[in-house]
């Protein structure tokens, strides 16, 4: 069966696309109600069932000016995040303690000033009335610029593609000795397959060995694959193709990347473009935590957008030009002749926006046309777009053609350009100037404008070999080396050189040992890291037009026998869990049945060693922790739980079943009631007196569902929210079933009990199962089962967890997997 969550994900697509192609604006707000700030989509969600998910737009931005105004990579980064967080604290610190004081559920951002919450009418119009609040309205869903597909291509055989032609890439490859060493580009898309044979190679987590680290490189706020990257539409892997792919297909293959999962699928919410946003000035773990500017990409690729006229995501560029990452935007494919069809948020002033030309160098039918109704000069320029062949996921490669499909042209054009002129790295201004100074002229007046700049061609369309020839790069050296082994003097492949100080850039030795670097004038000190080998360092003053070698001899480290155990935070045991250590060409080990593990030979150095969990062990998260060999260790490892954004986790633990006494009026295949708690029940920000109790295995704090027969996943958004699901599927009270309350224990200590007994399942009428709730008076609540049997008993098309009352927040044990056990019960808490 097809859930309601699906379908609902689905007509909310096709719908924000149908407006698209209708020419409107699919997540432009409606106007404001005469309240003045508060939306009347915000009212009407309101009306539907008195609660509604809404963010809160807060004053003006961050004053990012001296951020900006720093001399280095890593102070500029670190200015900007720095500013953005101080800021983001000073002016939501007062609507924080609203929302704690009304227990509603909310997720904060800083990159936007913005939060998102949910609540009823009172608390809605409560925050309204607050002189910091501009705005209150829906979450905004925008498309992917969705290109038009070709008939698949074959693999290339190295020729550079004809839209690398038209550009000059190969001309500054050959020309300048540079294919965009040094330079981390990034998207926000549907994902990438990093594993791609003409991707794997440029991924900044591939170690050189045959393992990868995902930390910093990936992140996927969707939560559709969330361990290592990629791609469930082919898109993402498309555009990254034509930026970095090897064999032909990218622009700067020498460059590396990075990705933020920042669309569902075929659409974006706000909530993971913003999370995606953030995640691109400051990189995080896989798990969302422990922030690194310093790991920012230079470069941020951006094939989606619809509607016109909105800023919404206009602090999002602007802070990533204050931190000297450059913004590229699609125009959009929806010109179809008419002018003022550039797409947000590619109409903003910020961003640096790109239509699509065919072979010819003529604008393609589809490409976004200018003037934009809230900045000038849009589009900023052209670039190849119709019948692109790049990389598409399964290890194959189609022609696709979209705005979507020029714009990577020009993110990997500036990472050649930055490469090759290294004094306009972090400079938007600058390199927005020599992109379109070394553009070919196109004259096309219908939109306005001049032959140099119009509403057609904007600058005109890209030459990266002009522009470089035009760029400044009297004031840069080359460093460049060799590593070799100390002992034996053999070359060194795929050391990871990096040279810090004026710039930050990084590269690669290749099968020789060979590696170079251009870089502004300054003093570097230059490090060379391969596993099996102590890292080796050097220092340079390296002088414009200076071409200084600095080889690095490393010396192979001595091997050492690692071994330890893998525990929960109760001390219990985790049997066979994955243990592998990060940066190592060492494959995983499964640890034994009393979690012990050990790797008998791993060379000196710093590492991560990153621990993931077997099922059914679902309550806990995969752990990073660091470890240093300098000789045998003996490491202790313990997996923490997985915490939602709210604190909220499980804990697997001994069941002690409680029996129902009270009978609930339900019965039947979809029934449902509301009925009263014996003591307040938290559930995330809120506390609740009554709960809804369902057939279907549900309980819900916001009011009975109906038809909610076809379980989904939960933390989606979407209907029914507020859940708690110890065993969420299509359940029948019979004759034989019956679903049962009970309240024991003294004052202060008491548990109330929801028992489902002996339900039927609708899919296996001769299977039954047993199942319960047991509230806390003390806090929390504790999942418990009896008479498992079978795949479908054990969980197979059944959802386990908690949703908050907005529907994004959730901490979910399983969905459609066979896990659940007798003896072992479930117990949620903070």
């Amino acid at each position: 069966m097809t859930s309601t969550r699906t379908r609902v994900l689905a007509l909310a697509g096709v719908a924000a696309l149908a407006a698209t192609l209708a020419g409107a604006a699919p997540f432009l707000s409606p106007p404001a109600n005469a309240a003045g700030k508060i939306d009347a989509s915000v009212r009407a969600d309101l009306a539907d069932d008195g609660t509604a998910t809404f963010f809160l737009r807060i004053d003006d931005g961050a004053d990012l000016s001296a951020a900006s105004a720093q001399k280095t990579d890593a102070a500029r980064a670190q200015g900007t995040f720095d500013a953005l967080h101080a800021h983001a604290d000073a002016t939501q610190h007062e609507l924080r303690a609203i929302l704690d004081a009304a227990g509603a559920t909310y997720e904060t951002f800083w990159i936007a000033n913005t939060i998102k919450a949910t609540g009823d009418e009172r608390l809605v119009d409560a925050l309204s009335e607050r002189p910091e609040v501009t705005r209150v309205r829906s979450e905004q869903v925008t498309a992917l610029a969705e290109p038009v597909a070709s008939a698949p291509a074959a693999a290339a055989d190295g020729t550079p593609q004809w839209g690398l032609d038209m550009i000059g890439a190969p001309e500054v490859w050959s020309e300048f000795a540079t294919r965009g060493e040094g330079v981390v580009i990034a998207n926000i898309d549907s994902g990438v397959q990093y594993d791609h044979p003409s991707l794997v190679g440029s991924y900044r987590g591939n170690n050189g060995d045959g393992t990868f680290g995902h930390d910093y490189n990936w992140f996927d706020p969707t939560n559709t694959c969330a361990t290592a990257p990629c791609d469930n539409n082919g898109h993402g892997t498309h555009t990254m193709g034509t930026m970095v792919g090897a064999d032909g297909y990218g622009v700067a293959p020498g460059a590396t990347w990075i990705a933020a999962k920042g669309c569902e699928a075929r659409s974006c919410s706000e909530t993971s473009l913003l999370r995606a946003g953030e995640w691109v000035l400051a990189p995080t773990d896989l798990n969302g935590q422990n922030p690194r500017p310093d790991l920012a990409p230079d470069i941020v690729n951006n094939s989606w957008g619809g509607g016109r006229g909105d800023t919404w995501y206009s602090e999002i560029i602007e802070s990533w030009r204050a931190a000297g990452i450059f913004p590229a935007f699609a125009a959009g494919n929806f010109g179809f002749g008419v002018c003022g069809t550039v797409d947000s948020p590619g109409d903003n002033a910020a961003a640096y926006t790109v239509g699509a030309v065919d072979s010819t160098g003529t604008v393609a039918g589809f490409s976004g046309l200018g003037p934009s109704s809230i900045a000038d000069g849009k589009p900023d320029i052209a670039a190849p777009g119709v019948d692109v062949v790049s990389t598409v996921p399964g290890n194959k490669y189609q022609a696709l053609s979209g705005t979507s499909m020029a714009t990577p042209h020009v993110a990997g054009a500036v990472a050649l350009l930055w490469s090759a002129a290294p004094a306009l790295a972090g400079d938007i201004e600058g390199t927005s100037a020599a992109l379109g100074l070394g553009a070919t002229d196109k004259e096309d007046l219908r939109c306005g404008g001049t032959a140099a700049r119009n509403g057609v061609y904007g600058e005109g369309v890209l030459d990266i070999r002009q522009a470089v020839l035009d760029a400044p790069r009297g004031n840069a050296g080359l460093l460049k080396g060799t590593a070799t082994d100390a002992t034996t003097g053999e070359p060194l492949a795929k050391v990871a050189v990096t040279a810090t100080g004026t710039q930050t850039r990084s590269t690669l030795t290749d099968t020789e040992g060979h590696y170079q670097l251009r870089l502004v004038e300054g003093t570097y000190t230059v490090g060379g890291e391969l596993y099996g080998f102590h890292d080796a360092s050097s220092t340079v003053d390296l002088i414009a037009g200076a071409e200084p070698t600095v080889d690095l001899a490393l010396a192979s480290a001595p091997v050492h026998k690692v071994t330890g155990k893998v525990t929960d935070p109760q001390g219990r045991v985790v049997p066979a869990a994955s243990v592998h250590v990060d940066g190592t060409p060492v494959d995983a080990i499964t640890a034994g049945a009393d979690g012990s593990f050990a790797f008998p030979k791993i060379a000196e150095g710093a590492y991560i060693v990153t621990v993931v969990p077997a099922e059914p062990a679902l309550c806990l998260g995969p752990l990073h922790a660091d470890l240093t060999v300098d000789g045998d260790e003996t490491v202790a490892l313990t997996v923490p739980y997985q915490v939602d954004t709210l604190g909220w986790h499980c804990e697997e633990t001994r069941p002690a079943w409680i029996k129902g006494r009270d009978t609930v009026a339900i019965a039947g295949d979809e029934d449902a009631t509301t009925i009263a708690l014996p003591f307040p029940v938290a559930l995330y920000n809120g506390t609740h007196d009554q709960i809804s109790v369902t057939t279907n295995g549900l309980l819900n704090v916001t009011a009975p569902r109906l038809g909610d027969y076809a379980n989904g996943p939960l933390g989606d958004g979407y209907k029914p929210n507020g859940l708690i699901a110890p065993f969420w599927d299509d359940l029948v009270v019979d004759g034989r079933a019956s679903v049962k309350t009970a309240t024991v224990g003294k004052p202060g200590q008491r548990s109330f009990v929801v028992e489902w007994r002996d339900v039927r399942l609708a899919d296996q009428p001769r299977s039954r199962i047993s199942f319960e709730v047991v509230f806390a008076e003390t806090g929390g609540f504790t999942f418990q089962y009896r008479g498992l049997s079978g795949e479908l008993e054990h969980g197979a098309s059944a959802t386990v967890g908690i949703e908050d009352i907005g529907g994004g927040i959730a901490r979910q044990y399983s969905f459609d997997l066979p896990v659940l056990r007798d003896g072992v019960a479930i117990r949620f808490g903070k």
